[in-house]
């Protein structure tokens, strides 16, 4: 397989107006994409391809930049304006196009932007896949030029935002309402902004909705999925009886209890994992995929009850690639990636909030009491900003200080030690039975790991 050079663990991603994130990258991708999928399947001469973006301010640039690329190699576009990540998975089947394609960079500050695709069904591309259009971006003589009648076309359709809309209500069981219940939305000034309030509100809730105003540069910036500290006090403030955070994209959930207090993503998955095995809305094999950063303590409480405990590389992909080699249905990221196979191809905030909601319906009792059945590892996680990514392996003093710190740890622990696959940043997490301790032997490791790749 061709290795990727551009492609991370979630799209292209980087600071916007820079390498590799430029107008002249997404217009060369644009064309590789819509060359793709004409010679590999579309039923049409001219492939439709759906864009959707986030709000930030470089999205206009990048949109248009794609857009520009479709149509240049006599593909069709229909711009959909700010669309959850989700919306534009669930459009681009809804409306049997060939391709998505997300212009975000999810939660990351609004400087970064991304760009995401999705096939005809709404899954993100497989990496050879990624490969072969890297391949085509890096040879642009290997596509067919294509002038005069056979250039493609444009169009935005914003009311395209109703069918998802209409999508993830559907999702939420009749046996239930939100009726009587006062939740905070937190939009994150992002993608959903328009959309999450009036799927709540619709479905009854009364909604205090906050980062809803949106300018172009506040996505994310003390709000959000990234910054839940905002909606806790809304919660507190209006007495809610729950607070929904999403990120930019919309394809994360943080959950807030109506005091306030942030529910733990892990123990969140444990809850979901176990209200699906006991109303029939698991596999028959009862699977659950989490990832390596997933806690230990979910791992035992997950198969204490009866269920199977998968793990992957870090990301949403990874998850659903696996659920899909095990004809599973749910996985779940602690950083609040829910996957619902049976209602969404990927990641959905709204979504999983809906289903957290009929959960406690079903058990009858406030989030808080419910989540605490499941017992957690302590768990700390440092993030060093690195200037290159070489592989830990080929770092002496790294894997020495590595191996000094798992044999502290024994069999009461265990390291993760990987880069981000979005950001410039190296990721250490360790859990084991003491807080403290483990907080020590963290901070020993990252220094030595930003001594080595400052």
């Amino acid at each position: 397989m061709i290795e990727r050079k551009l492609f991370g663990t979630d799209g292209i991603r980087g600071k916007a107006n820079v390498y590799p994130m430029t107008g002249e990258i997404a217009m060369a991708l644009g064309r590789a994409v819509t060359s793709y999928f004409q010679k590999r399947g579309s039923q049409r001469t001219r492939p439709l391809i759906i864009i959707g973006k986030d709000t930030r301010r470089s999205c206009y640039m990048l949109e248009q930049s794609f857009g520009a690329g479709v149509m240049s190699q006599g593909g069709r576009v229909i711009f959909t304006g700010p669309l959850p990540t989700p919306g534009v998975a669930f459009v681009t089947q809804s409306m049997r196009a060939d391709a998505g394609v997300m212009i975000s960079a999810s939660h990351n500050p609004f400087y970064d932007n991304g760009i995401k695709i999705f096939d005809r069904n709404g899954n993100k591309l497989p990496d050879e896949v990624e490969a072969e259009l890297e391949h085509m971006m890096f040879h642009p003589e290997l596509l067919e030029k294509k002038v005069g009648e056979e250039l493609g076309t444009a169009k935005r359709l914003d009311e395209v935002a109703g069918r998802y809309i209409v999508h993830a209500k559907a999702a939420f069981s009749k046996e239930y309402t939100l009726e009587g219940m006062r939740l905070v939305v937190d939009c994150a000034n992002g993608a959903a902004y328009k959309m999450a309030p009036m799927v709540f509100e619709e479905l009854g809730a009364e909604v205090i909705a906050i980062g809803m105003q949106p300018n172009g540069v506040n996505i994310n910036q003390g709000c959000g999925a990234m910054h839940p500290e905002f909606c806790a006090e809304s919660v507190v403030k209006y007495r809610a009886d729950l607070g929904i955070c999403l990120d930019g994209d919309a394809d994360r959930l943080v959950v807030i209890d109506n005091r306030g207090k942030i529910i733990d993503g892990d123990a969140l998955i444990g809850v979901m994992a176990t209200f699906l095995h006991r109303t029939g809305g698991l596999d028959k094999d009862a699977n659950v995929v989490g990832t390596l950063m997933s806690n230990l303590g979910l791992e035992n409480y997950l198969i204490d009850q009866g269920m199977k405990f998968h793990r992957v590389n870090v990301g949403d992909r990874y998850i659903i690639e696996k659920l899909a080699e095990i004809q599973g249905v749910f996985g779940g990221e602690p950083s609040g990636h829910l996957i619902l196979k049976n209602y969404a191809t990927t990641g959905d905030g709204i979504l999983a909030a809906l289903k957290v909601i009929e959960a406690i319906h079903y058990y009858k009792k406030p989030i808080d009491q419910i989540v605490s059945q499941v017992k957690l590892y302590p768990q700390t996680l440092k993030n060093v900003n690195v200037s290159k990514k070489t592989p830990f392996d080929q770092l002496p003093k790294v894997m020495q200080e590595l191996a000094r710190v798992e044999q502290k740890l024994g069999k009461k622990g265990r390291v993760v030690l990987r880069y981000s696959g979005t950001e410039s940043k190296a990721r250490v997490m360790i859990e084991g039975e003491d807080a403290k301790f483990i907080e020590e032997l963290a901070d020993q490791l990252a220094q030595v790991i930003e001594k080595e790749l400052k």
